[in-house]
């Protein structure tokens, strides 16, 4: 949908600064906007002119307006809000300015009024894009001044535009926009829940919600066959560039569908949206991936494809090596598995790999075991327990490095991800162009603690067990298949579903092999059960992390860059001063009492 001028003209103003053009010469403006610059050329006075549309030369020459005009707008000072009369002249071919989209006219100004006087900007407004920004607190401190930068509002502007493409593409489908309770009920389940106390009930809490999980199935058992919302959510959880406390999903659910259906529609909404964001799509689906898949040829659920580096198995190459790292672990029922890296024997030092097997060991590794296939030989310290033919069953060509890791695959997997995303970066295997989608598919339905053998949801504790599998739900319930998908980015994941249990009678099967007896299920979950027998149709859905798909079509570096207000890693507002204490006598109306010195004030 396009905004035309007509729309935008108001009292103050007809035309917005950056969007003035050739086509305009000869037309009387009204503009308002912020003081970018201005220059004094003695007597000839400039300023430029910014509004959200960009920015416009506006210029003062005493033969056009009065003198008085002309001296106050040459001392005008940056982020000043004036409002400007004048006439849209074409600028000499000479002075054209290709670098702003109205550098080839100027606004000749007739009248200059100032509306918003403003101080000095405690942080530069006025930069280039090449030019260092103030530190991230600072700027976060200032929001509404950060917010004025072309990049911030590009990136907010496409928000906008990404949210009306959701809405077009889904209510085109057949689904309906509903809007699901902010103050809900607490669930413990995932991350921690952000608890609102309650004021006329006191001792009791509300949650806001992690996701509208729930009141959507609930929408499905009341008939409303698709469903969608553009939600909040917000999980009490620790922070990192890709997460914030609260945060927007694209949350969609429908019934009588299957895993393909709600597949092949999300296909299509990411399309669109990646076309809305100027990027290219694949001309056809999206290519599948199995969990077990992935996470052998990988080491992870969300792989990054633009690069090869998969993962070998290479335990019958050290099966009777004489070596006692793997062969402890493949007597322990292990694995040793590894990375072969094409010329990485000279673009790799031993301090580079070094730093690498730093971060395998983060990853959880005792270490990695190096070799090196170099003139026709293994070099390395593994290498005099290796026999002849080793280098042939392992795969290696002259100049490669292989990386190994020995032990259980939960060890293995996680450090050889990191190996592979550490080894891309630093031999510069990444294309930065490229757009790499993956469905992940197949997940196992739970997690078994190795400790303990208490079982986990992966995703869950609603989401339906493969047909083919609930006969093993009882004898071997780690083997079951869940009906879920991921669907990955360039490594990233934008977002997860699954067909949900509609049958009530395998709920609580479920809430049962998960630890959670009768009574626990109703009192946490009840609502859902009574739901779900008074009649559910199969049903299922997808939620999209919606600031991470805003963040991958900005090119920007951290969600905080694709949300207007957001929260520092500490999880604090700089520009309002949130959280704060509130007053002893708040607390008090709501039933509360800290203890510590930390809390309320008096």
């Amino acid at each position: 949908m396009t905004t035309t001028t007509e729309h935008l003209a108001t009292t103050h103003r007809t035309d917005l600064c950056g969007a003035l053009r050739l086509s305009d010469v000869g037309r009387h403006v009204r503009l308002g906007g912020w003081v970018h610059r201005s220059r004094d050329l003695g007597g000839l006075a400039f300023v430029d002119l910014r509004d959200r549309a960009g920015i416009v030369q506006v210029s003062f020459d005493p033969k056009s307006c009065p003198p008085d005009v002309c001296a106050a707008a040459a001392a005008v000072g940056q982020e000043t809000v004036v409002l400007i009369e004048g006439d849209v002249v074409a600028r000499p071919e000479a002075m054209r300015n290709s670098e702003l989209a109205s550098g080839d006219v100027e606004v000749r100004a007739t009248s200059f009024t100032v509306v918003g006087p403003a101080t000095p900007p405690a942080i530069p407004v006025a930069r280039s894009r090449t030019e260092n920004l103030a530190a991230e607190e600072l700027r976060l401190r200032h929001r509404f001044l950060d917010l004025r930068r072309p990049e911030l509002q590009e990136n907010i502007i496409l928000r906008h535009r990404l949210m009306q493409v959701t809405r077009q593409f889904l209510s085109e489908r057949g689904y309906f926009e509903i809007e699901t309770p902010i103050l809900t009920k607490p669930t413990p389940e995932g991350a921690r829940d952000y608890l609102v106390p309650s004021r006329v009930h006191p001792g009791e809490f509300y949650a806001l919600p992690q996701s509208p999980q729930l009141y959507k199935q609930l929408l499905m058992v009341s008939g409303f066959d698709r469903y969608f919302q553009i939600a909040r959510c917000f999980r009490d959880e620790d922070l990192r560039q890709d997460r914030q406390p609260e945060f927007t999903q694209i949350d969609i659910e429908a019934s009588f569908i299957s895993a393909e259906d709600i597949m092949t529609m999300a296909e299509g909404l990411i399309s669109a949206l990646w076309r809305e964001g100027g990027r290219d799509v694949p001309s056809t689906g999206f290519p599948r991936m199995t969990y077990a898949e992935t996470m052998e040829r990988y080491g992870s659920d969300r792989p990054d494809l633009r690069y090869e580096l998969e993962i070998i198995d290479a335990s019958s190459a050290f099966r009777g090596a004489d070596f006692a790292i793997t062969r402890s672990a493949l007597e322990q029922g292990g694995r040793v598995r590894g990375i072969r890296i094409p010329g990485g024997a000279a673009a790799l030092s031993r301090k580079h790999q070094d730093e690498i097997e730093a971060d395998a060991k983060k990853a959880g590794a005792m270490g990695l075991l190096r070799l090196k296939y170099v003139n026709g030989a293994l070099e390395g310290p593994i290498a005099k327990f290796l026999g002849e033919g080793a280098a042939a069953a392992l795969g290696l060509q002259d100049g490669d490095l292989a990386l190994f890791v020995a032990g259980p695959d939960r060890i293995s997997s996680p450090a050889l991800d990191r190996v592979r995303q550490d080894v891309a970066r630093r031999m510069n295997l990444v294309s930065e162009a490229e757009s790499r989608f993956l469905w992940v598919t197949d997940f196992p339905l739970f997690d078994k603690d190795p400790a303990t053998g208490a079982l986990a949801a992966v995703h869950h504790p609603f989401t339906a067990p493969m047909s083919e599998d609930t006969a093993l739900l009882d004898s071997a319930p780690e083997q079951v298949r869940a009906q879920a998908y991921d669907l990955t980015f360039n490594g990233t994941e934008l977002g997860g579903g699954s067909i949900r249990i509609s049958n009530p009678v395998v709920q609580s099967r479920m809430f049962a092999l998960l630890g959670i007896d009768d009574a626990t299920a109703e009192a946490r979950f009840g609502f859902l059960l009574e739901g779900l027998r008074a009649g559910a149709p199969p049903h299922g859905g997808i939620a999209f992390g919606f600031d991470r798909i805003a963040m991958k079509l900005s090119n920007a570096g951290s969600l905080r860059d694709v949300i207007a207000f957001p929260k520092t890693t500490a999880a604090r507002a700089l520009f309002e001063g949130a959280p704060a204490p509130v007053p002893a006598a708040d607390l008090s109306d709501l039933h509360i009492s800290i203890n510590g010195d930390h809390g309320g004030s008096a």
